[in-house]
C-alpha cells in the first residue's frame, strides 16, 4: 500500500447458496461457505437451495472463485464483509458448518495477505429476544498500518492486531452495537431475526461507521400488490428509520456511515403489474372456504388470451423475464421508490446491474430469475452524504468507483452479490482527523 491512500471494498454477498442461506454483505456483499457434509445437508434443505441434486460442492467453488477474483481484481486494503441468515433455518444443525467456513476463508490462500481480520458471527439462536443471524467480516491488509477501531463501551479507539473472531453472545462484545427490531415492527412473522449491526473503523485519518442491515421482507405478493407503497414498503421504512436515528443519535461523535445488507427493498408491485400488463384483463380467484383472494391472472386480450402474469402469495411468474435483465432492467427503476423517502439522509451511486433477487439456485441457471417473486434490487449499498464525499472526491477521479455485482454469469445463489470498491485519500477524514490521532489506543 502506497502512503496516498487506502482501497477499500464493501462486499455484499447474500443468500448464499448454502443449506444455512448464509447471506454475506460487506461494502461488497460476497461470500460463500466451505461445507463439510454439504451433499446431506443440500439434501434435507432443498427448500433453501434446490440443489440436493445439482451438485453443491461446485456451486460452491464457483462463488468463492467469483469472490476471490474480484478481491485479487480490485486489491483493497480494507474488506468489509456483511451477512445476513448466519445459520439458515436449521440453526443448530448448521452453525457447526458457518463456523468451518469462516476458518476456511480465514486460512485460504486468496486471502493469506491480510494478515488482521475481525469476525463477528451472531450465533445465538437460543435467544429470541436477541438473535439477529448477522455476521461481519473485516479484512485488513498487511501493509495497512495503524488501524483503528472504537470501543462503544469505552468510548475510545483500539489497535486491530491479528485476527479474532467472535460468535455467540455478540451482546457482550463491545466492540460492535447489536439491535434486533422489536417483534411489533413485523407481527406477521412468529419470529424475526431482522436487525443491525454497527462497527466504527479509522483508517488513514479518516473514520467511519459500517452498518450490517436485514430488514424485512414481503409476506405475500398479493398483499404487497393491493395499494402504492405497499404495507410492507411502511415497515422497511420504519425499520431502516429507527437504525438512521439510532447511529446518529447523540451518543458518539458523528462520522461519515456506509449502511450495505439485505434491505429487501422490492418494486412498487401495484405500479409494476400495471406497466407489464397495460394491456391486459384481470381474473380474480378466491379461496372457496375464506373468500380471500387466492390468485391474480392477467391475460392478454387477443393472442388466444395468453397468460401474462401469474400472481399468488409466493408466485410472480411473468411471461417475459428479459424485460428484468435488458440492459440491466434500467426500465424498472423508476418503479424502485423506496429509498427515496431517505433521499436527504441516504445516497447510492448509479445501480448498473440487474435486479440482485431472487435468482434461481439451479447452479445451470446463472442468469434465471426464480418465479417466487417480482425481482428487485434488494441489496444495496447505501452511504450518508459525508461517506459519499469521501467516496467522490476529487482524488478518486482518476481511480475507478465502481459499484456492482458480482458472479453476473454464474449462479450465486438466490442473492447475487453486489460490492463498492473505492479509495480513501490518506486524511480524507479531516479536520476530525487529529482526534483520532490523539484517541486511547489499546
Amino acid at each position: 500500500m502506497n502512503e496516498g491512500g487506502v482501497n477499500v471494498a464493501l462486499l455484499l454477498c447474500f443468500s448464499f447458496v448454502f443449506p444455512q442461506e448464509l447471506k454475506i454483505a460487506m461494502g461488497v456483499q460476497v461470500q460463500r461457505h466451505q461445507i463439510e457434509n454439504f451433499q446431506r445437508y443440500a439434501e434435507r434443505s432443498a427448500r433453501c437451495l434446490r440443489l440436493s441434486t445439482r451438485q453443491p460442492e461446485n456451486l460452491q467453488k464457483t462463488w468463492l472463485r467469483e469472490f476471490y477474483q474480484t478481491v485479487h481484481a480490485h486489491k483493497p486494503h480494507f474488506v468489509a464483509l456483511h451477512c445476513q441468515e448466519v445459520g439458515g433455518k436449521n440453526y443448530e444443525e448448521s452453525m457447526t458448518h458457518v463456523d468451518s467456513f469462516v476458518k476456511e476463508l480465514l486460512s485460504s490462500d486468496a486471502m493469506k495477505e491480510y494478515g488482521k481480520a475481525r469476525i463477528y458471527l451472531d450465533e445465538n439462536y437460543r435467544s429470541q429476544e436477541h438473535f439477529t443471524a448477522l455476521g461481519s467480516c473485516y479484512f485488513l491488509h498487511e501493509t495497512l498500518k495503524n488501524t483503528l477501531q472504537f470501543d462503544f463501551k469505552a468510548k475510545k479507539y483500539k489497535k486491530v492486531i491479528g485476527k479474532e473472531i467472535y460468535s455467540d453472545t455478540l451482546e457482550s462484545t463491545s466492540m460492535l452495537e447489536k439491535e434486533k427490531f422489536p417483534q411489533e415492527y413485523f407481527p406477521e412473522c412468529k419470529w424475526s431475526r431482522k436487525g443491525f449491526i454497527r462497527t466504527r473503523w479509522a483508517l488513514a485519518d479518516c473514520a467511519f461507521d459500517l452498518v450490517n442491515i436485514h430488514l424485512f421482507h414481503d409476506a405475500s405478493n398479493l398483499v404487497a400488490w393491493e395499494k402504492s407503497p405497499s404495507v410492507y414498503s411502511g415497515t422497511r421504512q420504519k425499520a431502516l428509520g429507527y437504525v438512521l436515528d439510532r447511529i446518529t443519535d447523540q451518543r458518539y461523535e458523528r462520522v461519515p456511515y456506509f449502511i450495505f445488507g439485505d434491505f429487501n427493498f422490492r418494486l412498487d408491485a401495484k405500479h409494476v403489474v400495471e406497466s407489464l400488463c397495460s394491456s391486459a384483463t384481470m381474473q380474480t380467484i378466491r379461496a372457496a372456504d375464506t373468500n380471500e383472494v387466492d390468485k391474480l391472472i392477467f391475460r392478454e386480450v387477443d393472442n388466444d388470451r395468453k397468460v401474462v402474469l401469474q400472481l399468488e402469495k409466493k408466485l410472480f411468474n411473468y411471461i417475459n423475464q428479459d424485460v428484468f435483465r435488458e440492459n440491466n432492467g434500467t426500465r424498472l427503476l423508476e418503479f424502485d421508490k423506496e429509498l427515496s423517502v431517505f433521499k436527504d439522509r441516504l445516497h447510492e451511486l448509479d445501480i448498473s446491474f440487474p435486479p440482485s433477487y431472487p435468482y434461481s439456485e439451479d447452479t445451470s441457471q446463472g442468469k434465471q430469475y426464480m418465479n417466487t417473486r417480482c425481482p428487485a434490487w434488494c441489496d444495496r449499498i447505501l452511504m450518508s452524504s459525508s461517506a459519499k464525499d469521501l467516496v467522490l472526491k476529487p482524488e478518486n477521479e482518476d481511480k475507478a468507483v465502481i459499484y456492482d455485482n458480482i458472479g453476473p454469469n454464474v449462479c450465486m445463489g438466490d442473492h447475487k452479490p453486489v460490492f463498492l470498491s473505492f479509495r480513501i485519500a490518506a486524511g480524507a477524514g479531516k479536520p476530525n482527523a487529529n482526534k483520532h490521532k490523539c484517541c486511547v489506543v489499546q
